[in-house]
């Protein structure tokens, strides 16, 4: 299939000059990288050019751009690059904004890394930063194990390249080129089709993380209505940070990927995939909410559940405790012993005294179990 970008001629940047790749693997003289420039190595995942939907191999990354260029020279417009790293240093992303033309701003960007999820277009390239989620196996008896982590995967988008730099440990992407390289289809979408293919894997994530969370949200709302402690509050607790942290990485992305699918950078015939992708975020979304909602009325309920036992408990402690008052109250009196004092000397008084201290005990009792204070 044959796929391209189309880039009107307006733009809100500045144009961003290309390199042009020769046959050698450095800039010919005069157009020279700056010394502080290197290839990745350490950071680079892979690389490889793909041609009519087909992999093709090739000795380093100038290369691979030589020949996409030489073959789209001849008309065609299905061949590009896939470059892909992973934590990459500044003068590795520098060497590749001299190859590719990257703008400044992006690679910055690229190098700093936690930025917000966005997508921004550099004259004739697309800078698109997607958060990424991963769920974490993790101890339900401790308050402070994380639960959610977050990365970032940067794209850069021209009409032969793809450059991916992704930072974190999670989400990595070798199942999605996998995948395009077991389907020839995909791949001859071009650098869109693998725009669409990392987007759908990222949304599709989510949709993982949201569910997962969900089960957990219905668990402690479970142990919350069972018995409550402040354990549990503290647990809660950790979930609502958690649902914030998941929050922030999926509701910006919204917008960006919506418009995405209406921009003229992107063909007519991936337009309806991306649209696709964007519904999927937004039932994400609204699940995230939901479920960030859910997590209010279970601390807010927690907390209710608490005061409620801690007030049960204070009626139980201030019955025992005036049950108690009434035999005390009347034993101090005979203590003081005093020399006339009623039915101090006769002989029924002592059982008389404690009858009646049992008899008030057993009628405080009943009285505050009638009204549910024990």
């Amino acid at each position: 299939m044959r796929s391209s970008l189309i880039f009107p001629r307006i733009s809100r940047h500045p144009r961003v000059r290309h390199t042009r790749v020769k046959a050698s693997a450095t800039p010919p003289k005069g157009d020279r990288m700056p010394m502080s420039c290197v290839p990745p190595s350490e950071s680079l995942v892979e690389f490889a050019a793909y041609v009519a939907g087909e992999k093709v191999q090739a000795s380093g990354i100038v290369e691979a751009l030589k020949l996409v260029r030489r073959h789209n020279a001849g008309g065609e417009r299905d061949a590009f690059v896939w470059v892909g790293l992973h934590e990459p240093q500044a003068p590795e992303v520098e060497w590749l904004a001299e190859v590719f033309g990257l703008h400044p701003l992006a690679v910055e960007d690229a190098v700093k890394a936690h930025q917000r999820p966005k997508v921004e277009r550099y004259d004739e390239s697309l800078f698109v930063v997607l958060k990424t989620l991963a769920y974490l196996d993790h101890d339900l008896t401790s308050d402070n194990s994380e639960i959610i982590a977050t990365g970032e995967i940067m794209v850069f988008l021209g009409s032969d390249f793809v450059v991916t730099v992704r930072h974190g440990r999670h989400c990595p992407l070798g199942q999605v080129r996998q995948r395009l390289e077991e389907d020839p289809k995909l791949l001859g979408r071009g650098p869109t089709g693998v725009l669409h293919a990392i987007a759908d894997h990222v949304v599709d994530t989510y949709l993982t993380v949201a569910d997962l969370m969900q089960e957990e949200l219905e668990e402690v709302e479970a142990t919350v209505f069972a018995d409550v402690s402040s354990r549990d509050i503290g647990r809660i607790y950790h979930l609502k940070r958690e649902m914030i942290e998941m929050k922030r990485a999926v509701t910006p992305l919204l917008v960006p990927l919506t418009g995405l699918a209406q921009r003229r950078v992107i063909p007519a015939e991936m337009r309806d995939y991306f649209r696709d992708v964007g519904d999927h975020l937004s039932r994400v979304c609204e699940q995230v909410e939901s479920s960030n909602e859910l997590c209010n009325s279970i601390l807010q309920a927690a907390l209710a559940r608490s005061n409620a036992l801690a007030n049960e408990d204070m009626r139980k402690i201030s019955s025992w405790v005036a049950i108690m008052a009434a035999p005390t109250m009347i034993a101090g009196v005979y203590g003081m012993n005093f020399d006339f004092m009623p039915e101090t000397k006769w002989v029924f008084g002592y059982p008389l005294v404690a009858g009646a201290m049992l008899l008030i005990c057993a009628l405080l009792y009943r009285g505050f179990r009638r009204n549910g204070w024990l």
